[in-house]
């Protein structure tokens, strides 16, 4: 297995090197720069552009300004200067990052705790009242918009009982009850949209496991049905659902800009939106680059709980 790490790791390193080059060269390719944006502000000064991109540090050739921030990264560990603030991005990826995790993390658990029941016996109670009504609102979790949802949940309440989610946040070492309490709608919502894809796998899974010879052998001697859907069946299929999970936890990072928006959550969704609008692209660089870095150090975790999973599995 440790040659199997070393090998995924080494083979890591060219493609994230890939993905800083695309992430750097496209963000500054969106229409408009920030150099028009503080041109349009300061146009009653006497400073021109030029003196506004040398004022950024952005006045050298692309390629230059790229390797510099490469090698501020690999040196220093250093992913830059906002050029809004001009505070570290590092600091500001910090402070946001806290948040994010524990909206991604309370979705997850929800989403999870949720759809894998609920796929299991709908694979074990195949074409019966139970298995329809789950198929239907797996279907329904994963047609809705999660901005509609969002938007619902907080219309109505308000409407019809004067509720509202608090808007200003709260830190957890400053009020734990009320921060879980004001995580608790926003990761239900995401939870309950991110669990319907996991139950459908978790069913189809579930359902091409049972009609192996192996779980008829465990039928024919007697065994419980709950000790064939534990010990027999679930590990086998839960490869895939293993799979699909960890696909979903990087959006969970770096995907919910919606959510954070609408409950005023002050994450990383907020802060890739206000970066995009600013065109701040070492910030924009510096989100991508920690999204690209989760979605490779997951996919290795992911690879790797499938011995677990499946003691066939042999990492060489």
């Amino acid at each position: 297995m440790t040659k199997y790490i070393v090998r995924r790791l080494l083979l890591a390193f060219p493609t994230l090197i890939i993905i800083t080059i695309i992430v750097f060269m496209t963000v500054r390719l969106i229409p408009g720069d920030i150099i028009d944006l503080m041109y349009a502000e300061l146009q009653s000064t006497d400073i021109d552009r030029e003196q506004i991109a040398e004022y950024l540090g952005i006045d050298d050739p692309i390629y230059i300004q790229y390797f510099e921030w490469i090698g501020g990264i690999i040196l220093r560990g250093d992913l830059g200067t906002a050029l809004h603030g001009f505070d570290p991005v590092r600091d500001r990826l910090f402070h946001r990052l806290p948040v994010s995790i524990e909206l991604g993390a309370m979705a997850l658990v929800i989403s999870i705790l949720l759809a894998v029941p609920i796929g299991i016996y709908s694979a074990i109670r195949q074409d019966t009242w139970g298995d329809y009504i789950g198929r239907t609102f797996a279907i329904v979790f994963i047609s809705v918009p999660s901005f509609w949802f969002a938007t619902i949940v907080i219309l109505y309440p308000a409407i019809w009982w004067g509720w509202a989610p608090r808007i200003e946040y709260i830190r957890f070492t400053e009020d734990p009850i009320g921060n879980l309490w004001q995580f608790l709608v926003p990761g239900t919502i995401l939870g309950l949209l991110l669990c319907g894809n996991t139950m459908r796998m978790t069913r189809t899974m579930m359902l091409e496991v049972l009609r192996q010879d192996y779980i008829r052998t465990a039928w024919s001697k007697g065994l419980r049905e709950r000790v064939v859907v534990s010990r027999h069946a679930l590990k086998n299929a839960f490869i895939p659902v293993i799979t699909l999970i960890g696909l979903e936890i990087p959006v969970l990072v770096g995907g919910t800009i919606i959510i954070e928006q609408i409950f005023a959550l002050p994450g990383i969704g907020l802060l890739t939106l206000d970066a995009l609008s600013r065109r701040d692209y070492t910030v924009v660089s510096g989100l991508n680059l920690m999204v690209a870095v989760s979605i490779l150090i997951i996919n290795l975790a992911v690879d790797l709980t499938y011995g677990w999973f499946d003691p066939r599995v042999r990492y060489e």
